[in-house]
């Protein structure tokens, strides 16, 4: 935590502020601003710019619900808390005792864990300022809230989904081993970034091939490179895609998992996500995935898989700025 802080009367002060802030390798100045209290008394809370001496705090701070915080905790793990490898820049919120309330992650993707309604409000506003947010994720209650707060700037929606939490914790019984399942190669990419671009486009109506090709390109090769993509490929053609998006000893999130249409009618979809969960389960306690709301089928086939649902999530996608690569 810094040493200094300034005292922000309004929002629009606290904007210019971080407009203005240091690099991530300097001394980072901390913003006051506040949150209102049950008691409708206002108490100061403190907003900063987290650095990589707080790695260890923030870690314990999102450790407490892991299933809901692990697209954080993984990037942390992953990265530090400062990187441009993020997409963003992790901010924490602090009463005046110097605990910590609320936990940001502000940028590309928008992320927040708080135990406090004035920490959410709080770090709403710090949020609002930034210019190239693409979209907004978390539980259907907190990002509801913390929309009232971002959106009194005058921010609009351009595309909100609403999906549902599943996770497993034990695999179901052992089925027949699919043959062929495993880590994607860096040969491979040419084979897996189309369909993952395609997955993207279904989900947010934005093409990433046609607005920034190079950094795609670059997230999809690092995330082979990780060991994070697994594969099903027969004859050089991709039949079975997943990607473990986040990691941590607790929990691993899973997205872009596809099935060649052909290859759904030889009954093997199943078997694949069984065998995957049973390796998966090996570094991990258990694994989440997020489903449309709206699609049952999918919910049927993840509840046959032992999956169990836990929370309505709610993504709210921001009008895309020409001159902001995404």
């Amino acid at each position: 935590m810094s040493q200094t802080s300034t005292r922000i009367p309004t929002s629009k002060t606290v904007g210019a502020a971080l407009r203005g802030r240091p690099s991530s390798n300097s001394h980072l100045a901390n913003a006051l601003i506040y949150g209102r209290m049950a008691t409708d008394n206002f108490e100061a809370v403190e907003v900063e710019l987290l650095a990589n001496s707080d790695e260890a705090e923030v870690l314990r701070f999102l450790s407490q619900r892991p299933i809901h915080t692990v697209t954080m905790m993984s990037l942390i793990h992953d990265n530090g808390v400062v990187s441009p490898f993020n997409r963003g820049t992790f901010y924490g919120c602090r009463d005046l005792k110097g605990q910590l309330e609320g936990v940001a992650l502000v940028g590309h993707a928008t992320f927040m864990e708080t135990v406090s309604d004035r920490a959410l409000a709080a770090l709403a506003q710090v949020a609002r300022e930034c210019p190239n947010t693409h979209m907004i994720m978390g539980e259907k209650e907190r990002v509801s809230d913390f929309w009232s707060h971002y959106s009194d700037a005058g921010r609009r929606q351009r595309l909100t989904c609403r999906e549902w939490l599943f996770e497993l914790s034990r695999p179901v019984a052992a089925r027949e081993t699919v043959q062929g399942l495993r880590l994607a190669t860096v040969a491979e990419l040419d084979l897996v970034m189309p369909v993952q671009a395609k997955l993207a486009f279904a989900e947010s109506g934005i093409n990433p091939l046609e607005v920034d090709p190079q950094g795609f390109s670059e997230r999809c090769l690092r995330r082979i490179e990780q060991g994070r993509t697994w594969v099903l490929v027969e004859n050089g053609v991709l039949l079975f895609k997943a990607d473990v998006v986040s990691k941590t000893p607790e929990v691993i999130y899973l997205e872009g998992i596809w099935l060649r249409e052909d290859s759904r009618r030889k009954n093997i979809s199943t078997r694949l996500m069984s065998e995957l969960m049973r390796r998966l389960l090996e570094d991990t306690k258990s694994i989440c995935l997020l489903v449309n709301e709206t699609n049952e089928s999918a919910h049927g086939f993840y509840r046959k898989c032992g999956f169990h649902f836990r929370a309505t999530y709610e993504t709210i996608f921001l009008p895309r700025k020409e001159h902001v690569q995404n």
